[in-house]
């Protein structure tokens, strides 16, 4: 028998429930700023390594990489995602479910990190707005989605938001590793756009229970990432 663990208000609603337009937008536009604190520039999502190991070249091979890297996303943080901005008294569940599901230990690491740093951004700029745990795992994708609920942030958009901040992780990445230039980078970061869409459109009614990893490679080379001999990213 399933056994439901104890609610964690870790993101609290205001008194106010209703955000006006304009002010949710330009929280939506902070929370997609690269200066915004959450420590994501440190991390390539297996990219570093898979540019070591000869199997990310150029322009051409990083948009195969980024396709691959959005679909695993769309199965393997995004459930969670929805999960937690749908029913955020399951959070402490799924936070612990992302843990058991993210075996490969660097992504793990990865995950929990960028979801600490989240959640410290939040205290320190939100201070209303978050509270830690010590019993939680803080993984990013449970985070994200609890986040973005307690900010009343539409449902869509913030499928919309992840999928971007994944986007522009992994181009970031590789301005920064030389496999692009930054103009390429953009103009490789707008092309994708077609296929997020596509992504959101196919994606927004998945279930948690659809969490898989479908780029076998890409998690090789991010297992692979403590095993280089020279890094530039944590992850």
């Amino acid at each position: 028998m399933h056994t439901r663990l104890p609610r964690v208000d870790l993101f609290p609603r205001s008194g106010c429930d209703k955000v006006e337009e304009g002010a949710a937008d330009w929280l939506i536009w902070q929370l997609a700023d690269s200066a915004f604190p959450t420590g994501s520039f440190a991390h390539s999502s297996g990219l570093e390594a898979a540019w070591q190991c000869g199997q990310v070249r150029n322009g051409s091979e990083l948009i195969g990489f980024a396709e691959a890297a959005l679909t695993q996303s769309a199965y393997s943080s995004l459930p969670f995602v929805l999960a937690t901005y749908d029913q955020p008294d399951r959070f402490k569940e799924l936070d612990h479910l992302n843990d058991a599901f993210l075996s490969t230990h660097v992504a793990n690491r990865a995950s929990r990190l960028q979801g600490r740093a989240l959640i410290s951004a939040i205290e320190r700029i939100f201070p209303d707005r978050a509270k830690r745990s010590a019993c939680l795992c803080s993984h990013y994708a449970p985070i994200f989605g609890a986040l973005l609920r307690s900010f009343n942030i539409e449902r869509e958009t913030t499928c919309r938001l992840f999928f971007f901040l994944v986007t522009r992780s992994l181009i970031s990445a590789a301005v920064r590793l030389g496999v692009i230039g930054p103009m390429e980078g953009q103009q490789i970061q707008s092309s994708l756009a077609p296929r997020v869409e596509d992504l959101i459109a196919k994606h927004q009614e998945i279930s948690i229970d659809d969490i898989a990893q479908t780029a076998p490679i890409l998690d090789i080379c991010h297992g692979m990432h403590d095993r280089l001999y020279s890094r530039l990213f944590q992850t």
